[in-house]
């Protein structure tokens, strides 16, 4: 029943951008010729921002959010489900249960006086609230503890570390702490045990300590005071605003939920030789998640739907993560889940994980590992090579981009299956080396609104969207319509040994008769 009244919900806040997308759906015909490179002239930019458009109406109709396991996700589920069943697939939508670990209400870090200000949540924002920090607000005058500014070239920090730093400290104050050579538990025990109401530890100052890059746990059940971890420029900020008065609250709420994949395959198609493609469809809760990740989303829904209309050598799958911001839960949960023969199956995986980032760099993960070192699977440095030839062929510029585990190829390649995608940059800062290559602003992030409340639908390269959308319909078309290019990724050096009539009766069942 609930289902039933989030389907219904979502079909009305979407219905006047739905109703064009859904009478341009393709028809279930061959049309003839070279279906790659058809494809890839099917597939355009504005067509797939419509999708995107979709996406920012349901995050600003559901919270400013898309995050897993709230109304915002759901709509967006349901949304490419329909279109893909729409289109022929055989769709499945899969459960799984994980920890949503956020907050009942948005995070507060103020400036209340003087000169006001709001900092912005979210890693590689200005905070986060410490991992295991307990709830509570706090407004009181900041009260510095024996900062080091400006930060010594290494960590040497003792701020907070011994009871004797808070001597004088007036209860009731805001301890102001920098990151160092001890626990930042320790650090907060000590302000709690000097009456402070709550404590913020910002990042020590040195190249690589500036960013908040992670999230640390307190792990002592005897800390009460609510506690945050703050950017190097947001602390030293406070540390020079003589009497600066703030604002804190955290409100948090870690429970055990149920999210959804959205899985679509073909009917068609070799089905020892899986074609798979991968996008996470969820946004973190400070935002709409336009960017990230709306942007591989909308261009690989695109890409599925011009695809319909031409017959698979090789089955073509599509996934939509969900609870990739929270670990890349969803594509962990679906490899571990699939059998050992059904992963023999899938000759290679291409994510697709922020493609329109609006000061972008054009990166291809790096699959024979000779820029970082870290290799992908047989198969992989084909695939780079593949979409370094795209850009070539368009003489645009590329730039490699590392297996660093940060997004949903990490199962895929894990299982040893070859893996690719492309990236155009988050949180990092764009040097100006690559402002001359590409364009753009040096000295700021690649995605300014990376995990924030302002990637909405202006927080999109226009540019970078069109092209990216025909980059990734380019290897889709290149490895479902070519038994041969498949094979040499799959198996490579093998002939093709799959009889023909054993093949037909792979390219699926009847579609009158299948489940949906």
């Amino acid at each position: 029943m609930r289902r039933r009244i989030v389907v219904a919900t979502a079909v009305v806040l979407v219905t006047p951008l739905l109703a064009p997308i859904l009478a341009a759906a393709p028809a279930h015909a061959d049309r003839g010729g070279d279906p790659a490179r058809k494809l890839v002239q099917d597939v355009k930019g504005h067509k797939v921002k419509r999708h995107l458009r979709v996406l920012d109406a349901i995050a600003r109709a559901s919270g400013g959010t898309r995050v897993s396991s709230t109304p915002g996700y759901d709509r967006s589920r349901d949304y490419v489900a329909a279109l893909l069943r729409g289109a022929g697939y055989k769709v499945t939508v899969q459960p799984f249960e994980f920890t949503f670990d956020g907050y009942k209400t948005p995070p507060v870090m103020q400036r209340v006086s003087p000169s006001p200000k709001t900092w912005k949540n979210g890693f590689f924002n200005d905070y986060v609230a410490m991992s295991g920090s307990p709830s509570g607000g706090a407004e009181g005058r900041i009260q510095a503890v024996d900062l080091v500014l400006p930060p010594a070239p290494t960590p040497s920090s003792t701020s907070g570390c011994e009871a004797g730093d808070f001597a004088g400290f007036t209860a009731g104050g805001v301890a102001l702490l920098q990151r160092g050579t001890c626990n930042f538990a320790v650090k907060v025990k000590n302000a709690q045990e000097a009456g402070a109401s709550a404590a913020i530890v910002f990042n020590e100052g040195q190249d690589g300590r500036t960013e908040v890059d992670l999230n640390p746990t307190l792990s002592d059940p005897s800390i009460t005071i609510p506690a945050f971890f703050a950017s190097f420029a947001a602390g030293s900020d406070l540390a020079a605003t003589a009497g600066a008065t703030v604002k804190l609250n955290w409100d948090p709420i870690v429970e055990q939920r149920t999210t959804y994949n959205v899985i679509a395959e073909s009917r068609r198609g070799r089905a020892d030789n899986v074609v798979m493609m991968g996008a996470h469809l969820d946004s973190v809760q400070e935002g709409p998640g336009i960017n990230d990740n709306g942007s591989g989303t909308a261009a690989l829904l695109e890409v599925a739907l011009r695809m319909a209309k031409h017959k698979p050598a090789n089955q073509v799958r599509f996934g939509f993560w969900g609870a990739e911001e929270f670990g890349l839960l969803g594509s962990k949960h679906y490899v571990e889940t699939l059998p050992q023969a059904e992963k023999d199956k899938i000759g290679l995986y291409l994510n697709y994980d922020m493609v329109a980032s609006p000061n972008f760099v054009y990166q291809v993960y790096d699959g024979d590992g000779d820029a970082f070192g870290v290799p992908g699977p047989q198969g992989s440095a084909q695939l780079e090579k593949d979409f370094q030839d795209f850009y070539a062929g368009r003489g645009l510029p590329h730039k490699p981009s590392e297996f660093d585990g940060r997004s949903d190829y990490k199962a895929f390649i894990d299982a040893g299956i070859a893996g690719g995608g492309l990236f155009t940059g988050a949180e990092k800062r764009k040097t100006a080396e690559e402002a001359a290559l590409f364009g753009g602003t040096a000295g700021i992030p690649y995605d300014p609104c990376y995990h924030g409340d302002c990637d909405d639908i202006r927080n999109i390269s226009d540019t970078a969207l069109d092209v990216n959308s025909d980059a990734i319909a380019m290897l889709a078309g290149k490895y479902v319509y070519s038994e041969a290019a498949l094979d040499a990724i799959h198996r490579p050096g093998a002939p093709h040994a799959v009889p023909a009539a054993k093949r037909s009766m792979e390219h699926g069942h009847d579609p009158a008769s299948a489940a949906s």
